[in-house]
């Protein structure tokens, strides 16, 4: 056994690392189509689910106590990037792996988890005098559990987006949310105030990690080799910083605005983030938990993956463009009506991180295929240059209050996304004017739909419509304008749909295949 194991196998020697098994085009163009459609239909239950519980702790919380659970909530976001350290993608990208790799980051994680959980207690004061808030102290503590919580998992997790098992990932986190609605939502109506909020954030997580070690068969071994973890580092460091530096990007206009503005302000700004960029991120997004693991796996066929790349992101452009677009017209009704008149400060908000929202969801599926393709010196480099960017026009906002730091994200948005979208296509050997020729049809029915949605908003109030009306018919409108105007404009979406039914229905002859896959050997 090698000096650098640290703790030996329970029994029998350590199995040499095997690849993943062959698998033919079909079956793996049938995972694929699967992994795609669990998670459109998980993360629309999830954000359909979210979206509920956030409109009913809307009713039933202030601005100031939403405001204060946002501050403490920055930290479930950076579980996200310390909660594996990275080494959950090492684990997928890499082409074989061993036991002793997976129970080697297995117990990283889980002592990186332990360490971030007591960091967290530790940290709950400073950051409660930063805010200025005392009932920060104790909420961030109790949050901090979240640090252990998910870190007991990843590895598992990892492992079942490996095999493109997203029918028991998304299963266990549609349970999950509802469960973490049902705290959430009992303990604001028992007067809980803001840790309803947090009680609903760490209890998702807890039934999470319950649920996914009864429905994964792997189980860690007291096993622990610094060789392994070296030889998982070089690719996970450089996805860990770029982690790192999101993360600071995503909650840096929440630290500044809650520091330097106030809590109801920051809730504001909060529920206005919520509604236009986390819905869309989160159903563009894990489109790239499915296209990571399959584009692994013909990660030398690039040409393949840029015809991917082309065609999932032009359908996750038909949905996010024109609903973006026309929420920014009837940002207004949407507000009073759906949200509530206390949050009037959001409407602004709202239609202005729309555009941020649109570019946003484009790029969605940029990084999962840099870390297909193995460049993750890149993606940090590039995260780089994106976090600067924001936290200066962060900065610059700032002085404007909440509009302005949305105003100075959507100028910086536009300014750096075009380069991601630059090292994307070189990485995959095409022209990125093939990128924006594919989407150009989206972006056009999308305009001329907002030009009849604001002409029809405009005369449903001059002629006095009550404004849940207005805002029906304004949806209705829109929809069928849209929907018109893609079938002329750009007609491939139509196809598309038509290949997914087709291919629901088992009829794999009657169109070409929607994923690149590798071919049969």
């Amino acid at each position: 056994m090698s000096a650098e194991t640290l703790i030996a196998p329970a029994a029998g020697p350590e199995p040499a690392p095997t690849p993943d098994p062959p698998v033919s085009s079909l079956a793996l163009r049938a995972q694929v189509l699967s992994g795609v459609m669990w998670k459109i239909v998980s993360q629309a239950f999830r954000q359909g689910s979210r979206l509920i519980v956030a409109l009913i702790l809307a009713r039933l919380l202030t601005p100031e106590q939403f405001g204060v659970s946002a501050e403490v909530l920055v930290v479930s976001s950076l579980v996200i990037v310390f909660a594996d350290l990275a080494f959950g993608a090492a684990l997928i990208q890499r082409k074989e792996i061993s036991e002793l790799d997976k129970s080697t980051a297995f117990w990283a994680c889980t002592l990186f988890g332990v360490f971030f959980t007591a960091l967290g207690f530790v940290c709950a004061g400073p950051l409660a005098d930063f805010y200025n808030e005392p009932q920060v102290e104790p909420l961030f503590r109790v949050m901090s559990f979240i640090f252990l919580t998910t870190s007991l998992s990843t590895v598992q997790e990892s492992l079942l987006n490996r095999e493109l098992s997203f029918k028991v990932l998304e299963t266990r986190m549609m349970i999950a949310t509802v469960g973490g609605a049902a705290v959430g939502i009992t303990s604001a109506a028992l007067g809980g105030g803001s840790w309803a909020i947090i009680l609903q954030a760490l209890s998702l997580s807890i039934f999470s990690t319950l649920l996914l070690w009864t429905m994964s068969p792997w189980r860690p071994r007291f096993q622990f080799s610094f060789a392994s973890l070296k030889s998982m580092a070089g690719f996970s460091t450089y996805i860990f910083g770029h982690r790192l530096l999101y993360y600071l990007h995503r909650n840096s206009d929440n630290l500044l605005i809650g520091r330097f503005v106030g809590a109801a302000s920051l809730g504001a700004y909060a529920i206005a983030y919520n509604v236009i960029l986390v819905p869309f991120s989160r159903i563009a997004a894990p489109i790239q938990d499915v296209v990571f693991p399959a584009f692994s796996r013909i990660q030398n066929d690039k040409e393949r993956i840029g015809e991917g790349w082309i065609r999932i992101t032009r359908m996750v452009a038909a949905v996010t463009v024109p609903s973006l677009v026309g929420l920014a017209i009837v940002a207004g009704d949407f507000v009073n009506l759906v949200l509530g008149s206390k949050w009037h400060e959001a409407t602004t908000v709202i239609q202005v991180l729309a555009w941020v929202g649109i570019l946003q969801s484009l790029q969605s599926l940029n990084t999962g295929i840099l870390e297909a393709l193995g460049h993750a010196r890149a993606i940090f480099r590039w995260t780089v240059v994106f976090f600067v960017a924001h936290l200066t026009a962060f900065v610059v906002g700032l002085h404007w209050g909440i509009v302005g730091v949305a105003v100075g994200y959507s100028i910086s948005t536009t300014l750096i996304e075009p380069s991601y979208l630059l090292l994307t296509s070189r990485a995959v050997g095409m022209s990125p004017w093939r990128f924006l020729e594919a989407v150009a049809g989206v972006f056009e029915a999308s305009a001329g739909m907002g030009l009849v949605v604001l002409g029809a908003h405009y005369g449903l109030v001059q002629a006095d419509v009550p404004g849940p009306l207005r805002l029906l018919a304004c949806v209705l409108i829109g929809a069928v304008v849209f929907a018109a105007l893609a079938a002329w404009r750009q007609p491939e979406i139509l196809e598309e749909v038509k290949d997914l039914r087709a291919r629901r229905k088992g009829r794999s002859d009657l169109a070409p295949a929607s994923l690149p896959v590798p071919a049969e050997a």
